[in-house]
């Protein structure tokens, strides 16, 4: 009861500027530095959500702010060696106990570290993020979807939860990343569509100087055969079974695919069903580094995912001059794009067939293959880490200093 308490009234200095006078000396950062930003994720692995997190907090401390990261829980090794990183559990909590324990962790460490802005990922990461936040007193809080509506919003009581806490002002800002995802916004009132702010994702370039059969030798794949990709959380909703499903009609075919997740053991039975698991290779999750090894290895990048906010992957496979097939929905349209015009053959990828006939396409025709890996070399430019840090810098101060 007593947080419940303390965020009803962190939350009312939201809106009221004599509770957040008297609540600010918990904020208070030292002269002479910037302020301090946590950015706060539900589960510490090599995502996109926390690639984004990892690469956003190393250009915000270029540009001179304090950054720490926050997990609920640690899911791999990925941010083991992150410097200012913080896991309230080591494992997934199982039960409203471990839950409770978690977020009393959460709030006490955002409590001895007052930040001045709380920047939060993901669906969870968002929601409790945010409660936690203020329970310890911590004013602003950007809340940074990375989940559509479409796929996460299926249950009623998140849904109206989340809508709560943005008419609520919980969140001080919420943050899109794409305009497709900006655009689900104009169907909710305009009290909670006002903080809504559009920032692009940026990126690192995943490139490497081997050739494809170095590549290839140092992941232990195999060399002289044609082999597709897709470097994605081994998740129902990344649809890799479609991948999958192309192998049998293609016996030269191989796919490898790097990351983790809970849908291995269903997707390893059924390359087993299929009569195909010698030809698929899980390579596990990969750091950043190893990722242009991995993308170098490949013949053709496929992304079969049936639902996106950006498509990180997807487009750092396209920059780094892999031609990509891609599932055909509004958001990939967007992103793989350069000059309005595509990066990628999309194609609606449960129907086998044709998903089968769009990667021979790519592997039979040279000039097409040229052409949009000439268009997916220039991402970089239109989706600069820079200018998305830069992006974030601003929204930070605008918040710490109270604009609308």
């Amino acid at each position: 009861m007593m947080i419940l308490s303390r965020v009803v009234q962190r939350a009312r200095a939201a809106r009221d500027p004599d509770v957040a006078a008297r609540l600010a000396p918990r904020q208070e950062t030292a002269i002479g530095r910037k302020a301090r930003i946590v950015l706060v994720q539900t589960q510490a692995e090599g995502a996109g959500a926390q690639e984004i997190s990892r690469i956003l907090g190393r250009g915000l401390e270029a540009r001179g702010y304090e950054v720490h990261h926050v997990f609920f829980y640690r899911k791999t090794a990925a941010f083991d060696d992150q410097p200012n990183t913080f896991f309230c559990t080591r494992e997934r909590p199982g039960g409203p106990v471990s839950i409770g324990r978690m977020f009393v962790t959460f709030v006490r460490h955002l409590s001895k570290l007052r930040p001045s802005v709380v920047v939060c990922f993901q669906l969870y990461g968002c929601i409790i993020g945010a409660l936690g936040a203020r329970a310890a007193g911590i004013a602003a809080v950007v809340a940074n979807r990375s989940t559509s509506m479409q796929s996460f919003y299926r249950s009623s009581w998140l849904r109206w939860l989340e809508f709560g806490l943005g008419f609520t002002a919980m969140f001080t800002r919420v943050v899109v990343n794409s305009k497709t995802m900006e655009d689900e916004y104009r169907r909710v009132p305009h009290r909670y569509r006002a903080h809504v702010v559009r920032i692009e994702h940026g990126f690192e370039p995943k490139t490497t100087k081997l050739n494809q059969d170095e590549a290839r030798r140092v992941l232990g794949l195999p060399l002289g055969v044609t082999l597709l990709g897709d470097a994605a959380r081994l998740h129902s909703v990344k649809n890799l079974a479609a991948a999958i499903q192309l192998l049998p009609s293609e016996p030269s075919w191989h796919l490898a695919l790097a990351g983790q997740g809970p849908d291995r053991s269903r997707l390893v039975s059924l390359s087993k069903s299929l009569g195909v698991a010698d030809r698929v290779h899980f390579l596990g999750e990969l750091p950043p580094d190893r990722l242009g090894v991995f993308l170098k290895a490949l013949d053709v990048f496929v992304f079969p995912s049936s639902v996106e906010t950006f498509g990180l992957a997807v487009v750092e496979a396209a920059q780094a001059g892999i031609p990509v097939v891609a599932n055909d929905f509004e958001v990939l349209r967007e992103v793989l794009a350069w000059d309005g015009k595509p990066c990628a053959l999309f194609v609606g990828v449960n129907d086998t067939k044709a998903f089968g006939e769009a990667v021979r396409r790519l592997l039979d025709d040279p000039k097409l293959r040229a052409m949009l890996c000439a268009r997916g070399a220039e991402l970089s430019r239109r989706f600069s880490l820079d200018a998305m840090t830069d992006r974030y810098a601003t929204l930070i101060e605008d918040v710490i200093h109270g604009s609308r």
